[in-house]
């Protein structure tokens, strides 16, 4: 039986991919959570209901991305505190940062769930919309703890070696889910409540079964000890993931902006199209995400190891297979465009040609989403937040957000995707210029 791919080697290709393949599937299927979700409801329930949910989700997400933060922030100081030989800070590190955010977690439960009707109602959303959106969001919030858990637990399996885990964890969740789908929509026939128990279930099973892992016995570099109050490193933890926590968090609130926007100037069609497309998004950024995650912590334990040799060889060829992925991206999306669509327009015939047009505008940001989402986790692999957060910020606050406020000025609706495209571009340009600049500093 072949041993599995240790931090401390020296990764070729093939053992890059084999070492970030579990990440990628992991990042895929919890894509899939939503995914899934809006299939169902788009096909068995109906419009309005579809729109519910692509109209609440960019809020939910906002929510769960915390996870994604603390996993992030936390994954990079862990593997650089193992590459300096220091298990036992490492794990109380670890115990700390899943204790603080499961209590962050419940917090936000019940405020969210108290305020799910007014929030709502800011988006813009009225009658029957405001209804479901509300129901959906209500229910699906109840899991929020399990679902941040569930996000940083993916991140620390890659960080204790044992990704494979990670992997068949997401994988479980991910199809009770589907399964879940498929009996409350179709058999039992409950609509959008359904469909809202169905996700808030699988975000159970996903984040639930890894604490119990970790509260166990293992055999993996980390584990669930008494935690001891570390205002330092959580501090850093927070700080370092902030810059995923921002892009992900951005790229929802400007999926909300989008939102207001098409709600005000086209209605429930401009969502149902624009929610189409962000489930093909999802997907296809998970790829880049999930590497990009998947690589951080070797990325980390070869910086706290001071292995600069090891350092370049990691950038070079993640630099190639970002590089190729990106173009196999864009060629499959371009294909995708029309079959994709046809999927989630059932009943929506007339929106197909609309949506087909917008889906091979927005085809073309694939080509630099890779680098722009590497290029930020790189720098957090670094343990350097700051850099990770301006190429965050820049990406979502001033590229896109920028770009969807002023292009529709110059090419009316078609403006709104061309914005996706300029923002992706601008910020995998903000990530070359960085590694360029930094290169000297950290002698990668």
């Amino acid at each position: 039986m072949k041993s599995r791919i240790h931090l401390s080697e020296h990764f070729t290709y093939s053992k890059l991919l084999m070492f970030t393949l579990p990440s990628i599937v992991m990042n895929i299927f919890l894509s899939l959570y939503i995914v899934v979700d809006g299939y169902f409801v788009a096909n068995f329930t109906g419009k309005t209901e579809f729109a519910a949910v692509n109209l609440i989700m960019p809020v939910l997400n906002i929510l769960g991305t915390i996870g994604y933060m603390f996993g992030v922030g936390g994954s990079a100081l862990i593997a650089k505190t193992l590459g300096e030989k220091n298990h036992e800070q490492a794990n109380r590190m670890f115990s700390l940062i899943v204790l603080v955010s499961s209590c962050l977690g419940i917090l936000m439960t019940v405020s969210g769930f108290i305020f799910m009707g007014q929030i709502t109602a800011m988006l813009g959303a009225e009658g029957k919309l405001l209804e479901n959106s509300v129901l959906y969001g209500r229910i699906f919030i109840l899991a929020l703890p399990a679902w941040i858990l569930a996000y940083e637990f993916q991140l620390f399996f890659v960080t204790a070696e044992k990704p494979g885990l990670g992997l068949a964890v997401t994988v479980c969740a991910g199809l009770c889910n589907i399964l879940l789908d498929a009996i409350f929509i179709i058999v039992f026939k409950w609509g959008i409540v359904g469909a809202a128990l169905a996700s808030a279930l699988s975000q159970i099973v996903g984040g639930v079964f890894p604490l119990m892992y970790f509260i166990c016995k293992n055999n993996s570099l980390l584990k669930l000890v008494k935690p001891a109050w570390d205002g330092k490193a959580l501090f850093r933890c927070i700080t370092n993931g902030s810059s995923e926590f921002m892009a992900e968090a951005a790229a929802s609130f400007v999926g909300i902006i989008y939102n207001v926007q098409l709600l005000k100037y086209v209605g429930e069609d401009g969502v149902v199209i624009y929610g189409m497309l962000m489930y093909v998004s999802l997907i296809l950024s998970a790829m880049f995400v999930g590497y990009s995650n998947g690589i951080g912590p070797v990325i980390g334990y070869h910086f706290g190891a001071q292995d600069h040799r090891e350092l370049k060889n990691l950038r070079k060829r993640s630099l190639m297979i970002i590089g190729l992925s990106s173009v196999s991206m864009f060629v499959l999306s371009e294909i995708l465009a029309h079959p994709f669509s046809a999927m989630f327009l059932h009943g929506t015939e007339k929106l197909l040609p609309y949506a087909v047009h917008a889906f091979r505008i927005v085809s073309v940001a694939y080509l630099f989403t890779g680098m722009a989402i590497f290029g930020s986790a790189f720098f957090t692999a670094l343990n350097n937040g700051q850099v990770s957060a301006l190429i965050s910020f820049m990406r979502n606050f001033v590229f896109e957000l920028g770009a969807v406020i002023l292009l529709p000025i110059l090419f009316g609706i078609d403006g709104i995707w061309y914005s996706v495209v300029f923002a992706e571009l601008m910020s995998a340009a903000a990530g070359g210029i960085f590694m360029v600049a930094l290169k000297k500093k950290y002698q990668y």
